[in-house]
């Protein structure tokens, strides 16, 4: 593996530390603890299930990439994956920050921003990953 994705894969790996920390929110929130709305909790629960999900994802295109030899750019395309794990969940908490808000703000676009980051990125690794196995045969 490149030197620099396995740096990105080791921040990566230690992002799970603050997932963790995002679920004890989320339990405080759905025990009453803390008052925020249903859009509100809705989406914080939709952004912290979204994150936990894309960083596994995000290093499993990771290691496929390294594990069928795939090289040059084209072994860079799982950062994509690891982005939208930034940009979906960036997306549900950011647009509904406020007191009582009754739709989605404008940072709702991050959402749809990272949605267009994944697919583009799974479809590179997927395409990427067939290319090194028929290579390879």
């Amino acid at each position: 593996m490149d030197p620099i994705l396995s740096i990105v894969a080791g921040a990566t790996v230690l992002t799970v530390i603050g997932i963790m920390s995002g679920g004890t929110f989320l339990l405080r929130i759905t025990t009453g603890g803390l008052p925020f709305n249903g859009l509100q909790k809705t989406f914080f629960r939709a952004g912290h299930a979204h994150a936990g999900v894309l960083v596994i994802l995000g290093l499993v295109s990771l290691l496929l990439l390294t594990a069928t030899g795939v090289q040059g750019p084209w072994a860079w395309t799982g950062v994509g994956v690891l982005a939208s794990a930034i940009l979906i969940p960036g997306g549900f908490f950011l647009s509904v920050l406020g007191r009582d808000p009754q739709r989605p703000g404008r940072a709702i676009a991050l959402l749809w921003a990272g949605v267009v980051v994944l697919g583009l990125s799974l479809a590179a690794v997927g395409v990427s990953v067939i290319v090194a196995g028929v290579a390879a045969l």
